[in-house]
């Protein structure tokens, strides 16, 4: 079977009446980390500012999203799991890393969340610049939530290692009331070209073809920012980071492919969707720029599945996969602020 023929499968969302557990999700997105917990059984409640995002959320899953701008006072339905990806605009490797004076920050949003449902399991995503001069605000989070009475645990997790075809890190914070641990990796790389298949040797009317200005100014742009190799898709190896930039955005770095003539061109919405590990039926609404922004703002699906199967595990008491953090490497997260864990 092919890799994506196996996310078609695979991410399918369902209902497990024996599990019978509701998550909510904050800042969902276009569904990316909903869509995880649904191919695991989970019933979702998602919340979403964007309307064209919220659109792409129902019209592919089994829960609602409310399109509503979320504040400190927003109220919630009952829920046994709280997750979602607080906007990382305020700590962002490539932004200005305000953290808490950026008006963009939705931390305070999720906190007031778990306040109010008190969830069996909490967890959020963000981006590693949170390890970074915003550390300190990373801190001030998990000791809020041990305040709570939740055990923390968070790493710096790269999603290739858990069978999506890109390096994409996150910071995975995981929250409960007895502990739980990380998920392992996934002894399994996959590359770009199993990910896209044919359709990286495939090209339409509407295929959008570098020009030799264009060609001229990428070439420019890799000389200064010192890039041993081109920046093109390679076929072999997982791909590079999708963003909204480099997706939406005609940049030096945008996402492209050469084709065997030697042409290149921009990869398109579904190979993007794939990379990023959405299956084939998942349709995106909006204009091509919508679809791009939510592909490059996503969870990955597939990474989402993994989190939300060591969740459902934890709470099936079926606890023997789970990763354990050994005291050794305790003393080294503290040191490198790539991986915590509480009491």
């Amino acid at each position: 079977m092919e890799y994506w023929e196996e996310i078609n499968k695979k991410l399918k969302p369902w209902i497990d009446t024996d599990l019978n557990k509701t998550v909510v999700d904050l800042f969902a997105g276009c569904g990316g980390l909903s869509l995880g917990f649904e191919a695991n059984g989970f019933k979702t409640i998602g919340y979403e500012m964007d309307e064209q995002a919220t659109n792409t959320y129902n019209k592919n899953l089994i829960g609602e999203c409310f399109n509503e701008k979320l504040t400190v006072e927003t109220i919630y339905p009952k829920a046994d799991i709280v997750i979602g990806g607080p906007p990382c605009q305020p700590f962002s490797v490539g932004g200005k890393q305000l953290g808490l004076k950026d008006s963009r920050d939705g931390f305070p949003i999720f906190l007031s969340a778990i306040r109010q449902l008190d969830p069996e399991v909490l967890l959020f995503e963000n981006v590693r610049g949170m390890l970074y001069k915003n550390k300190w605000y990373l801190k001030e989070v998990i000791e809020e939530l041990e305040s709570l009475g939740y055990y923390i645990n968070y790493a710096l997790l790269n999603a290739v290692n858990f069978e999506v075809p890109q390096n994409r890190e996150r910071v995975i914070v995981i929250g409960s009331k007895q502990k739980i641990n990380l998920p392992r990796k996934i002894n399994r790389k996959v590359t770009a070209g199993q990910a896209l298949g044919e359709l990286a040797f495939q090209y339409g009317e509407d295929s959008k073809f570098f020009t030799e200005s264009m060609d001229r100014y990428v070439a420019n742009y890799e000389k200064a920012s010192k890039c041993i190799n081109p920046r093109d898709l390679y076929l072999d190896r997982p791909a590079r980071t999708l963003t909204c930039r480099n997706l939406a955005g005609a940049t030096g770095d945008m996402h492209r492919v050469r084709l065997k003539d030697g042409r290149r061109r921009r990869i398109t919405v579904r190979e993007a969707a794939r990379l990023q590990s959405f299956p084939d039926w998942f349709e995106f609404s909006g204009t091509e720029t919508h679809q791009y922004n939510q592909i490059g703002n996503a969870v990955a699906p597939n990474f989402a599945y993994h989190l939300a199967l060591n969740i459902k595990r934890y709470l099936m008491d079926e606890v023997e996969n789970h990763y354990t953090i050994t005291e050794n490497e305790q003393l080294n997260l503290f040191e490198n602020e790539a991986v915590y864990q509480s009491r």
